[in-house]
């Protein structure tokens, strides 16, 4: 019902015809990260000198607890931006739906653009319900496994890439206790919280591993959608996770909340993404060494290892009051020259067919080899199913994972089977 009354205002506010005016310099907002204001200054103000009669000024978002909530809250009260640069992918379809986002693909040489950066499947993957795209591609955090190589040495039977029995095999091998018996260092730690976006970096990138890629979500023509991940991918995914709780090989206290525990070395991998390039650079010790491999898979797995990209698009609210140019200035955003100058400056990926093997990224990969198997990943990534309660849908799996994973009250077949019921009814009453 949140979600229906959420759509309400913004349909509401989608269908209000904008006041007239002045011509006025179009606003563009970005993430408030260092690397992005940054870049957000420099290709605003490359803009300037380009084209003097299309102002433009940039803002970083304002600060709130979320950019979620901020560029709700802009909807809702008609301050949103004209264009804006970090659009969590999930979050597209609600505003897509609510109208208040301008259908890039009715931009003239949106599509003909758009085919030469992402293949068909992502083409697929950013397609809303209504066939329109409202979205540009821009930028990837792969989320991979880092491991301490100095404890996991490659090619040796506890040593990444992992499968299932050898990661176990691994959790064994590096568990350690005190003098009282208790567990002080670790295979791993991921957040235990049953709070939504924390499945974003355990079970969906493993699920995404496990299953080649597959939805959480399908559709039948003319039908409602319905659950897809109640299958033998996500089940292996709970018994997995489960496992290494029960033996201890995760830790089930909060790490986050005190010292870095990878840089203590208390745990020895982690599934993360990129960002923690440049953090392990600054604070990591000089003894300890560090790599990022694939997600862990099962034991049968062939083919490639997929994983979840975090993506943060690039969209324009219809509250612009010129969309071509607009457009005309994203253009200069996730070109080659913009994408190269946003790994310069961000170490984040863009989101661009082969970048690992483009001749014109080549020597940036060169020059900074750790980026090297991030940017391989890009090739086999995914975000989020396109629909208005992906949030609801994963906030369902978490609490099943809590019970699961955590707490050892289900087994992974029930608890798969509730969450896949439960978000049946949830789709059903959309």
């Amino acid at each position: 019902m949140r979600r229906l009354f959420v759509l309400l205002i913004l349909f509401t506010i989608g269908c209000q015809s904008r006041e007239g005016g002045k011509p006025r310099a179009l606003v563009f907002w970005c993430s408030n990260n260092g690397g992005e204001i940054q870049f957000a200054r420099e290709f605003v103000e490359r803009w300037q000198r380009t084209r003097p009669d299309k102002p433009l000024r940039y803002q970083p978002i304002p600060e709130g607890q979320s950019s979620e909530e901020i560029i709700l809250a802009s909807v809702v009260g008609k301050t949103t931006p004209d264009i804006y640069a970090n659009m969590w992918q999930g979050s597209v379809e609600l505003y897509a739906k609510a109208g208040v986002l301008v259908p890039l693909d009715t931009i003239a040489d949106f599509r003909s653009f758009i085919r030469a950066r992402c293949d068909s499947a992502m083409i697929r993957e950013i397609t809303s319900s209504d066939g329109h795209i409202y979205q540009v591609p821009w930028k990837v955090n792969p989320i991979m496994t880092l491991c301490n190589t100095g404890e996991l040495t490659p090619n040796t039977t506890t040593g990444p890439p992992y499968d299932y029995s050898g990661y176990l095999r691994a959790g064994q091998h590096v568990q350690t206790r005190d003098a009282n018996g208790y567990v002080n260092r670790w295979l791993g730690y991921t957040e235990v919280k049953a709070i939504w976006y924390q499945r974003l970096f355990n079970f969906y990138p493993l699920y995404l591993a496990a299953s080649n890629g597959a939805p959480l979500l399908t559709q039948r023509p003319g039908q409602p959608p319905k659950a897809a991940f109640n299958n033998a991918a996500a089940v292996q995914v709970f018994r997995f996770l489960q496992t290494l709780y029960r033996n201890n090989y995760f830790a089930r206290e909060r790490l986050s909340a005190t010292r870095d525990p990878f840089i203590d070395q208390r745990i020895v991998t982690q599934f993360t993404g990129p960002w923690q390039l440049s953090y392990l650079d600054k604070f990591g010790g000089a003894d300890l060494r560090y790599a990022f491999y694939p997600m862990p898979v099962p034991d049968n797995h062939k083919g490639p290892i997929y994983t979840y990209g975090d993506p943060k698009n690039i969209v324009i609210f219809n509250t612009c009051p010129d969309p071509t140019a607009a457009w005309a200035f994203v253009k200069t955003l996730v070109d080659k020259p913009g994408d190269l100058r946003l790994m310069e400056l961000t170490g984040q990926f863009p989101r661009r067919q082969q970048l690992d093997t483009d001749p014109y990224f080549t020597p940036f990969l060169a020059k900074n080899p750790r980026m090297a198997p991030l940017a391989r990943q890009t090739r086999y990534i995914r975000g989020v199913d396109n629909s208005e309660v992906i949030v609801e849908v994963f906030d369902i799996i978490s609490q099943e994972y809590e019970a699961c994973v955590i707490f050892g009250k289900k087994t992974p077949e029930a608890a798969i089977a509730d969450a896949a019921r439960a978000v049946d009814v949830l789709l059903m009453t959309e």
